[in-house]
């Protein structure tokens, strides 16, 4: 039987509005991926947009022979054929094999392949230099066999190095080293790859190529994927700021290592759904975090309301009173069993517990998964199910790995999926405590005032002396991120501006509002509220049979106490908020610029009329700590092209057209767009009641 795989809002905790006197309206979210548009906010505060498919004015120079180099997916049977007289049957056999597999694009299945025995040195050397010539994307080094006396040559697909994991580089796990324990039964190759780019690069340029990454309705792995596999490199090779959403159209900045501009403009001819453009060479490969946040454009279509006098003081009181902060359901797992119960598994020390939640069939699913799932769940082969998964489900086929070299070892298959991932359930665990915190805080003391106890950042430490705390570890391997997503990002930082309890003489001096108020993702080093807030995060994770206090498995890593916590605001307004209100009859129309309609001249047709807030009520709602300053966005004219006619929406004049709302915003890296969603339409933002208004 399928496990049910729907959270609701009000179990995620999500119950509370910041305007909640103002009605909602009917809209429907995401209808075509081209109602969802992001792009991404660099550090200095410049918006990532693609505008360009020129080449940078330096110039890098590559040998003929890395010109000549084949791809993964080029015919190297003559290659092959050379290696079968150099190294014989066996080994060729396993290097086509591994051949097969990087071609088929499975490069979470691509093992590396040792090579037999040999004892011969200049054989060996002859071997390294073969491959250097014909199998420029693959890497080879030497190993000792598990005797700890024959060598062995290895042979694996190149990728990044630990940094190149999330910004390209090198590392000391290189070439040359010599690997002991190589043995099928306890050798895991789990260590960084090269990533040695070109052979030759001249020292006046920077050694990371950066680019701007355009995609729609791909996610920003599977865009990286195609890209690495021309390239014959592979995604982890690539660095960026944070994974975007799947169903959208976004932007933003890429880099990787040793690459000329030239190489990757040359694939815009044969990607379909990803462009790259807007080259440049930089000294420093980009790595998770490193982003101020996002600049949405969302358009939402089918709005239904009695009147626009129901719309229009609920867009403007979005932009005006902004939202509670919640953590979206994406953070829970979209399609997936939510994720904060694997985590309470793990917290627990439940490990099978954990992994039949992580592997069970759920409700919602693919058929085709669902069938492996129950298939596996009824029979439990392991082989079959590593066969029939997709690539995506990087959890389930790392436990499964795992199982099938140590059956009914729990606690290693949950360590075999990459710690980036399995520490993503403890901190939706951490999420789903903050969520339900935040609502009774906003429940029992509203959001206009600071009350004693409450928690704040200290305005007495200026921002430049702000220390940050990862609340997550940053994703630096591929996940299924259609299932996990935290919000436009991959886990950004907290900041941490030493928060302290509010007491009875901050509240006499009157220097903090209900904007400064924070509440912790428990940890080592996050303090609670000082009133009765800090007893429902106690009380929930009692409920759950876990302790905040205490490690009660021995397990570190999947113990609240290892973890050193962080912060979150209760309360975020939309920064440089502008909406438009719209009119269209064809549901397959475009309604906003993409970067790609701007740069072939196609401007979606449509009556609008432009409502931007007076800079006043949105510049004094920014945080703090964010500086997300920027000019309206391209795709919001300035000039107002067309007017709503001066009819009421129910009129009979109107009914071949449809009411749509264009809102363009700026949050920070942390916030979810789609809480902010929630807020004007005071509707669920569950993909289960989305759909029904979706028809």
């Amino acid at each position: 039987m399928a496990r049910s795989s729907s959270l609701s809002e009000a179990e995620a905790g999500i119950t509370c509005y910041a305007s909640s006197s103002l009605p909602g309206f009917r809209g429907v979210l995401k209808h075509r991926y081209s109602d969802f548009i992001v792009h991404e906010v660099a550090r200095d505060g410049s918006v990532t947009r693609l505008t360009s498919f020129d080449l940078p004015d330096e110039c890098v120079d590559v040998k003929e022979e890395d010109k000549a180099a084949p791809s993964a997916d080029a015919d190297h049977s003559q290659a092959l054929e050379s290696f079968r007289a150099l190294f014989g049957d066996a080994d060729c056999d396993a290097l086509k094999g591994l051949l097969e597999r990087v071609s088929g694009g499975g490069e979470s299945d691509v093992s590396p392949v040792i090579l037999s025995p040999d004892a011969d040195k200049a054989h060996r050397s002859e071997v390294h230099n073969f491959f250097k010539r014909s199998f420029k994307f693959l890497v080879t080094d030497t190993v000792e066999h598990s005797d700890g006396v024959k060598r062995c040559i290895r042979v694996r697909l190149g990728s990044g190095a630990k940094e190149g994991r999330s910004g390209g580089g090198r590392s000391g796990g290189g070439r040359g080293r010599k690997r002991k324990n190589m043995g099928s039964s306890d050798w895991r190759d789990d260590r960084p790859f090269d990533s040695r780019g070109s052979t030759t690069w001249p020292n006046h340029v920077g050694k990371f190529l950066r680019f701007h990454l355009y995609k729609e309705n791909k996610d920003t792995q599977d865009a990286l994927g195609v890209i690495g596999k021309m390239l014959g490199l592979q995604s982890r090779s690539f660095g960026f700021a944070g994974t975007k959403d799947k169903r959208a159209v976004t932007t933003q900045q890429v880099t990787v290592f040793k690459v000329s501009a030239n190489r990757l403009a040359a694939l815009n001819n044969r990607l379909y759904g990803i462009k790259v453009g807007n080259f440049s060479y930089v000294k420093e490969g980009l790595v998770l975090g490193q982003l101020m946040g996002n600049r949405f454009t969302i358009t939402l279509r089918g709005v239904v309301a009695e009147s626009e006098d129901i719309i229009k003081p609920a867009v403007e009181g979005l932009g005006k009173n902004g939202f509670i902060n919640y953590y979206g359901l994406q953070r829970f797992g979209s399609g997936a069993v939510p994720t904060h119960l694997v985590g309470a598994a793990l917290l627990r020390g439940e490990w099978k517990t954990a992994v039949n939640l992580i592997l069970d069939p759920r409700e919602g699913e693919r058929d085709d998964i669902r069938e492996v799932r129950e298939h596996y769940k009824e029979h439990s082969d392991i082989d079959m199910a590593l066969r029939n998964f997709p690539r995506h489900l990087v959890a389930e086929k790392a436990i499964l790995q795992c199982l099938k070299k140590l059956p009914s070892n729990y606690l290693q298959a949950l360590k075999g999926i990459p710690r980036t991932l399995r520490m993503m359930y403890v901190h939706s665990y951490q999420s789903y405590l903050w969520n339900h915190a935040a609502s009774i805080r906003v429940e029992k003391y509203g959001i206009s005032q600071v009350v004693e106890g409450d928690l704040v950042y200290s305005k007495e430490i200026p921002p430049s002396k702000a220390t940050s705390v990862d609340t997550s570890e940053p994703y630096d391997d591929p996940i299924n991120s259609s299932d996990i997503d935290l919000c436009s990002e991959a886990l950004p930082e907290e900041i941490i501006q030493n928060a302290k309890i509010v007491d009875s003489e901050d509240l006499l001096k009157g220097v903090y509002s209900f904007e400064d108020v924070v509440l912790p993702l428990p940890g080592s080093q996050a303090l609670f509220p000082g009133n009765e807030i800090a007893e429902i995060y106690h009380e929930m994770a009692k409920k759950d049979g876990i302790s905040l206090t205490e490690n009660a498995h021995g397990v570190k890593e999947f113990s609240i106490t290892s973890m050193k916590g962080g912060y979150r605001r209760v309360f975020q307004r939309p920064i440089d908020f502008v909406w438009e209100l719209m009119t269209y009859t064809d549901d397959t129309t475009s309604l906003a610029e993409t970067d790609l309609d701007i740069l072939s001249g196609n401007k979606p047709t449509a009556s609008k009329e432009v409502n931007e807030p007076k800079t006043s009520e949105i510049s004094g709602s920014q945080s703090h700590d964010c500086k997300l300053a920027e000019p309206l966005d391209s795709s919001m004219p300035s000039n107002v092209t067309g007017l709503v006619e001066n009819k009421s929406i129910g009129s009979s004049d109107m009914l071949a057209s449809k009411l749509a709302i264009k809102l363009a915003f700026t949050l920070p890296a942390s916030s979810y767009a789609t809480m902010a969603i929630r807020e004007l339409l005071k509707t669920s933002t569950s993909v289960t009641y989305q759909k029904t208004l979706d028809c």
